[in-house]
């Protein structure tokens, strides 16, 4: 048995004699061995050697492998249907024994071929697509001409469990290739990685929340699975798709008019439509099992733990780019609900997805008005996704069917907000209970109640001037919000930022009479913040500026109408 540092050693000098035979080796004696493979069956010992200059490990020129390639691919192409499967034993049969071996060199050079498409040492992009494009012509006709999926499933496998940049393999399949076998490899990889960590008992000790090496390789991997679902484009009911689909028997096709004729069959004679079985499927049937196969990869996503930055990048994009491609919308019910009832910033970008779930989708879920009280305090008034949050609450308050202490809650929340709140927030504050004086004319008493409305006939020990609202309380039938006046919002008419006493004065007006006036937009206010109250500001144009300066300079200090019976000479007017 030979020592590490032998080992060590052996593998150096090969890799220098591989280096040395790659210098000595020209593009013409590269460009001699495809010639002769190709011309004649004799020369058959001319395709191990091309194969191996694709060998990651070989070091070879560009030059080399493209050349390599273009020989390999060319003889391998009228050959590969008469090939038998991988899986095939040999017989007694020479021609059966060559047509084997031949089998296992057209895997190996798939095999470099999956290498080289996510090497980082393929550094010219232009053999990188070359690789992929020769790649997918053996998908495409490595199996009998089906679509071979287990080659594509090797090469979403390599590409998701590849350490390196693997960005420009995923871009040029997004260019041109990806399917919905895309979504089943997908699906296959995820399953054993879902239940790896369903299988994890994890201790709450002080040692488990270090995180280990394998759990970092596994978040690695589930970037990279979320990097490739995230970009398969999505082939939409009804629509020319741009990309290559495969047929019912694995060809590539994007000829519509073909695809039409071929769909509508033969007619018999009871009149029913008789499809074969090499017929292109419509555009209804590809996108029917595109959704399916988009909706099980995606569900079996989200059954990951997830890291917080793929999380949260999730629930920002799921409403526009999973929820309107999913066969069941639904099954995203609890995984949204669970996400909703975390709080913070993750239950305001769980909000959108949630909301298109109720409102579009038939989704029940009585605490939603809940929640949404519990999500109202100061830091989502600077939070990144205020903007959306806000819209959609003003959404939510949208009903008139609310009941009115409900509404009265959420008004009398927002406006002793508005207190401690930045001036861009009381804004947001001020657009909103706008609103909701207008929508719920049950509460507009709230803008003026006097002491003897609010206090309680019942308790005698209740005294004038106190606020009965309690801010603290969570159950929204007891914060007393009905007993109480919206008198924080009358302190912002003396506000020290002109836009937000001047906004005070919209809700002096009669908001009962709806034909005299209309909503506030939100999102008009969503995003202020103080940069852009400052420029709104200094676009304004103010017809009477106050002056700070004298029209005529003035002669003294004080003038004579100031002091009554008093006179003021200077000593040297005196002398």
């Amino acid at each position: 048995m030979a020592s590490p540092k032998k080992r060590k050693n052996n593998n150096k000098q090969s890799t220098q004699t591989n280096k040395k035979n790659k210098k000595n080796q020209s593009l013409a004696d590269v460009q001699k061995l495809g010639q002769q493979l190709l011309s004649n069956r004799v020369h058959i010992n001319n395709l191990p050697l091309l194969i191996n200059i694709l060998n990651p490990t070989s070091f070879s020129p560009p030059e080399f492998i493209l050349e390599s390639i273009l020989s390999i691919q060319s003889f391998f192409t009228p050959l590969v249907h008469d090939l038998p499967s991988s899986s095939a034993k040999p017989t007694e049969d020479p021609e059966s024994v060559y047509k084997i071996w031949l089998r296992s060199k057209f895997d190996e050079f798939v095999q470099f071929l999956i290498e080289l498409s996510v090497c980082s040492t393929l550094s010219e992009e232009a053999l990188r697509e070359v690789v992929v494009d020769t790649l997918m012509e053996c998908v495409k006709v490595g199996n009998a001409g089906k679509f071979h999926s287990s080659v594509y499933h090797k090469l979403i496998h390599k590409m998701v469990y590849s350490i390196e940049e693997a960005d420009t393999l995923l871009d040029l399949l997004v260019s041109k290739y990806f399917n919905y076998f895309t979504y089943i490899s997908l699906e296959k990889l995820i399953r054993p990685i879902a239940t790896k960590q369903r299988s994890d008992v994890r201790s709450e000790s002080a040692d488990s929340e270090k995180e280990s090496p394998a759990g970092a390789s596994e978040q690695l991997l589930v970037r990279n699975i979320h990097d490739v679902l995230s970009k398969i484009p999505p082939l939409q009911l009804g629509e020319k798709t741009e990309f290559e689909m495969w047929n019912a028997s694995g060809v590539f096709t994007k000829d519509s008019k073909m695809e039409t004729k071929k769909s509508k069959g033969t007619e018999e004679k009871h009149g029913k439509v008789k499809q074969s079985s090499n017929d292109v499927p419509s555009s209804a049937i590809i996108s029917k099992k595109m959704k399916l196969k988009f909706s099980k990869a995606w569900m079996a996503f989200l059954t990951l733990s997830l890291p917080i930055d793929v999380y949260k990048e999730v629930l920002v994009t799921l409403h526009q780019a999973v929820i309107p491609y999913l066969s069941n919308p639904k099954l995203l019910s609890d995984f949204l609900t669970e996400s909703y009832n975390i709080g913070g910033v993750i239950s305001v970008m769980a909000l959108s997805s949630l909301f298109i779930l109720m409102t579009e989708h038939g989704l029940e879920y009585p605490n939603l008005y809940v929640k949404l009280y519990a999500l109202l305090q100061p830091s989502i008034f600077i939070a990144k996704h205020r903007a959306k949050f806000f819209q959609l609450l003003d959404s939510c308050l949208k009903s008139p069917l609310l009941p009115a202490y409900l509404a009265a809650s959420f008004a009398k929340k927002l406006s002793r907000l508005a207190l401690t709140i930045p001036p861009s927030g009381s804004l947001v504050v001020i657009a909103l209970i706008h609103n909701l004086l207008r929508r719920h004319p049950s509460i507009n008493f709230l803008v003026h109640q006097d002491e003897k409305d609010q206090t309680d006939k019942d308790d005698t020990s209740t005294k004038p001037g106190i606020d009965h609202f309690n801010n603290e309380e969570t159950d929204l039938s007891k914060t007393k919000a009905m007993r109480s006046s919206l008198w924080e919002i009358d302190t912002l008419r003396h506000h020290y930022c002109p836009p937000v006493s001047r906004f005070v004065l919209s809700l002096e007006n009669d908001l009962t009479v709806r034909s005299k006036t209309t909503e506030v937009a939100v999102k008009d206010f969503s995003s202020g913040s103080y940069a852009t109250i400052f420029r709104d500001e200094m676009r304004r144009r103010v017809k009477q500026v106050p002056l700070a300066f004298y029209k005529a300079i003035p002669t003294s200090l004080f003038s004579e109408s100031d002091f009554g019976g008093w006179t003021f000479q200077c000593e040297e007017q005196k002398q």
